[in-house]
């Protein structure tokens, strides 16, 4: 099936490289360091299961992500600008990164030397995993035939419906990185606390504490299944996946575990999709994040 308009997003969405080749979707890649020196492209450079062995391996160690530069922008618009295929790019939420800016800066330089390109950037005001769901719905909206135009108008229609509940292993990365200080102000100094996460609308806010693993994961499950209890849609117009970060057997399990809930609680869910949490967010919880993205779907079925 031919495409009537192509979907880039940045290394912030999270999607395994085989699923990205399979969709025909383009990454622009973000950087990682662990030595504020040498920084390498995530995916292309160094892979995600090694950044996290690393973070493993060498603990105090705290590793930083650059957005991609507008040079990478440029370079991933130009072939669809010189064949006028439209373009829409799916960027992290502008709360986080300047990626969205890099993105708009190459639009105009590409524009002045292809005025009739057609780029929209899309804030998508989510990152992670549930970008990744984000970007995979418009990647159903292409398939399913719809215009670039409306395309463009249901993602930004769906987008205020994204929500990552979430868990980390610890406090450690979330104190040094300074990003979410209300939740480790939250938690204190207390000890085996760990905090329950949202993201929403591209912020971060705290949705509780508790001590232990089990515990912060029920709490996480319990918030999931608040948000559909207060939908107006069934749970076959969401789009719902698991994302982990070091530990995937983990990641499966919670799975199994959430699938199986949700069931008990009467929603109609057969298969959630496990993700691997990349190094962009990564860099912020630690080598143990786990939780879940929801958004709505592109097209009810």
């Amino acid at each position: 099936m031919s495409e009537t308009f192509h979907i880039i997003s940045d290394g912030s969405c999270d999607l395994p490289l085989e699923l990205v080749k399979e969709k025909n979707i383009t990454v622009v890649p973000f950087y990682v360091s662990f030595d504020d020196e040498h920084y390498f492209k995530e995916n292309v450079e160094i892979g995600i299961r090694d950044f996290y062995q690393m973070m493993v391996d060498k603990k105090g160690v705290y590793p930083k992500s650059s957005m991609p530069s507008i040079q990478d922008y440029k370079e991933a618009f130009l072939p669809f600008a010189k064949t006028a295929m439209p373009v829409i790019c799916i960027c992290i939420t502008t709360k986080f990164s300047g990626s969205m800016q890099s993105a708009l800066n190459a639009r105009t330089l590409i524009l002045e030397k292809y005025p009739q390109a057609q780029i929209t950037v899309i804030d998508a005001t989510i990152n992670t995993v549930l970008q990744g769901q984000y970007v995979l719905e418009a990647v159903e909206l292409r398939d399913h035939g719809v215009g670039y135009q409306d395309a463009v108008a249901r993602l930004e229609e769906i987008k205020s419906t994204g929500r990552i509940f979430f868990t980390v292993g610890n406090m450690e990365y979330l104190k040094h990185g300074g990003r979410i200080g209300k939740v480790a102000a939250l938690a204190g100094g207390a000890l085996d606390i760990r905090p329950i996460i949202t993201l929403k609308q591209g912020e971060i806010f705290p949705s509780g504490i508790d001590r232990g693993r089990k515990r912060t994961l029920k709490k996480v499950m319990n918030l999931l299944i608040e948000y559909l209890k207060d939908s107006n849609l069934g749970s076959d117009c969401y789009s719902i996946a698991v994302g982990y970060g070091y530990d995937i057997e983990e990641g499966a399990v919670f799975r199994d575990q959430a699938v199986s809930t949700l069931r008990e609680k009467g929603y109609d869910v057969r298969e959630i999709p496990v993700y691997q949490i990349g190094a962009t967010i990564g860099v912020h919880t630690g080598p143990y994040p786990l939780g879940f993205g929801i958004i709505e779907k592109g097209i009810h079925s």
